[in-house]
């Protein structure tokens, strides 16, 4: 998959089949979409393209700094080359682009950079300057300028629409099952394994402190969750904890997990970690001892759900 992030200086060799969105999450839904799209692509002859944006464009039309995404801009890179796209345009949204009309963004970018052929999107979306521009629009456009639009269906919209809603609830109450069920795949974090005050150690349970570099990537709830890595293609599981670890004083919040059955040196590598199962809310002990005992508790229905995998 080719990726590129500045269309002024790029031409499509030949002509192309392109969707539209901010696909975060590229679940169940989108991964329908993309179907479509590569699949019209490859009977053409033409590339499948995602147009998508970054940052999201309710950060900056919206000033939405809450705003946490469930994939960074290299997991949603990833899944899409995994999903066979020829063609990754990640537009950089500022207030400039966002002022850009409907027709003059259908035809600089679509149409003269792109070469497009078809467009795949939903009934309901809108697009150009204060998103004035909808379907309607761009039919229009198509009969002008000479490419196909080809529509989403309500159905189809609805489905990707709840789904992004549903992976977000389902990862902000700890419900990493019901996250997989819609992504289609374990939920993620990558991050840098950094110092951390090595208290596991003296809990018997050496941890890795794993922080996130991208702030706006949607952690999931406070708790304790069987995770694994990826280590020369064999799984490696492990429990991590996130959280303000209420039991230790000062020891401020938190991403660190314990791999099982594993003691390699990780400090300052980057780390992807998939959840698997949620185990408990985080909690605060009477004493450093009781959280040892519950932390062995946590090695042992860890153990029994990895036997189930």
């Amino acid at each position: 998959m080719k990726i590129i992030t500045d269309l002024s200086n790029f031409t499509a060799d030949r002509g192309t089949v392109v969707t539209i969105g901010t696909f975060d999450g590229v679940h169940c839904g989108h991964q329908k979409i993309i179907k479509r799209l590569t699949e019209a692509a490859k009977a053409e002859g033409l590339l499948s393209t995602v147009f998508t944006f970054f940052p999201h464009p309710r950060m900056i039309v919206q000033h939405d700094t809450q705003l946490r995404l469930l994939h960074t801009l290299a997991e949603k890179e990833a899944l899409l080359a995994a999903l066979g796209v020829d063609l990754l345009i990640v537009q950089p949204f500022d207030k400039k682009f966002s002022q850009m009309s409907a027709e003059d963004f259908v035809e600089e970018l679509l149409v003269k950079h792109l070469r497009v052929q078809k467009v795949i999107i939903g009934y309901d979306h809108r697009f150009g300057k204060n998103r004035t521009a909808d379907i309607r629009d761009m039919h229009r456009f198509g009969e002008h300028y000479g490419f196909a639009v080809e529509e989403i269906s309500a159905q189809e919209v609805d489905e990707v629409s709840v789904s992004s809603t549903k992976v977000r609830e389902a990862l902000l109450s700890g419900q990493v099952e019901k996250a997989e069920s819609y992504l289609g795949v374990p939920y993620s974090l990558t991050g840098k394994v950094v110092h951390g005050q090595k208290l596991g150690r003296t809990l018997g349970y050496p941890t890795a402190n794993i922080q996130v570099e991208e702030d706006y990537k949607l952690i999931p709830a406070d708790g304790v969750y069987v995770v694994y890595r990826l280590l020369e293609g064999r799984k490696v599981y492990g429990m991590m904890s996130i959280g303000k670890n209420p039991t230790i004083a000062d020891k401020g919040s938190s991403i660190e997990v314990h791999f099982l059955d594993y003691d390699g040196d990780l400090y300052d590598k980057s780390l992807t970690v998939y959840f698997i199962k949620y185990l408990r809310a985080e909690q605060k002990f009477a004493s450093v001892a009781a959280l040892q005992q519950q932390i062995e508790q946590d090695e042992e229905q860890s153990r029994k759900a990895i036997a189930l995998r």
